[in-house]
């Protein structure tokens, strides 16, 4: 799909996710080789440790369109070992070349960070390597965050005489406060994992013996569960940050009594009620 603000194609012209990433020069799919119904995205530009360029972005965007539409209930969103990173940052030779007209067209939305946010399926970020700029932002925009032990986090945009523009004073804000946001984007520090962590930037942190088993071990509990109460719970707790109480409390309820026309939830009651592992057809 092209990046522009039109909207994600009708499932009838998307191939299989991994039919998809077969085509991508960046990035790489897999589903169900570590965990079934799991597809893992592995971004890999290691010239560029992955900084995010136009063909990168088009590409994760096609992928994602593809994972969309297939049956694949979780997505970990990782960093190639090869580029020594999750996402380095943006591009900045691309950065360097535009000016504000240019910049509005390339940021239009959906943006990659707005497919990762608005996916059906939840986002797992596996931080395996430096997050910063662009790629923190990539990041936040995961519904959870595990970090590798030595990985840095940062907005330094400040530091080239710009700020963050892909979500950063928005979803920082809300995940950390604003204070530390401020903290961050003003000054530039980056911080380590174990500081992510604290700050809630981040919510686990691994060393590197125990990181990927432990995304796999979360991801293999998300996609035991429902498709559709997973893409209606994440939509709940999106909206938790997005409106006031009571209409969230509002929208919770909507979507709750939504899932009493699926077939999963007779499903689900009938395999508690009868001591076994149930079956979800995700309708």
């Amino acid at each position: 799909m092209s990046d522009n603000s039109e909207g994600r194609p009708g499932e009838d012209d998307i191939g299989s996710p991994e039919a998809v990433g077969d085509e991508c020069e960046t990035v790489g799919v897999s589903v169900g080789e570590e965990v079934e119904h799991v597809a893992t995205v592995t971004l890999s530009r290691p010239d560029a440790r992955n900084a995010l360029n136009a063909q990168l972005r088009a590409e994760l965007k096609d992928v994602l369109d593809a994972i969309e539409a297939s049956d694949v209930r979780v997505v970990v969103l990782t960093g190639s070992d090869e580029s020594g990173a999750f996402v380095a940052g943006a591009d900045v030779t691309e950065l360097r070349e535009r000016g504000p007209l240019e910049q509005r067209e390339a940021s239009k939305r959906p943006r990659v960070y707005e497919y990762v946010d608005d996916l059906e399926q939840p986002v797992i970020g596996a931080i395996n390597g430096h997050a910063l700029g662009g790629g923190c932002e990539l990041a936040q925009a995961c519904d959870t965050r595990i970090a590798r032990e030595g990985a840095k986090l940062g907005q330094p945009e400040i530091n080239l005489g710009i700020m963050p523009g892909g979500g950063g004073t928005q979803r920082l804000a809300r995940l950390v406060g604003e204070g530390q946001a401020m903290k961050l984007i003003l000054s530039g520090e980056l911080i380590d994992a174990e500081e992510a962590r604290d700050i809630g930037l981040v919510d686990e942190v691994h060393d590197e013996d125990d990181f990927e088993d432990r995304v796999y071990d979360l991801a293999e509990s998300m996609a035991e569960k429902s498709p559709l109460a997973l893409e209606f719970a994440k939509k709940a707790v999106k909206a938790s940050s997005r409106m006031d109480l009571e209409q969230g409390i509002e929208y919770e309820a909507e979507l709750f009594a939504h899932l009493f026309a699926s077939d999963d939830k007779n499903e689900g009651i009938d395999a508690f009620f009868e001591d076994r592992d149930p079956e979800w057809e995700g309708k």
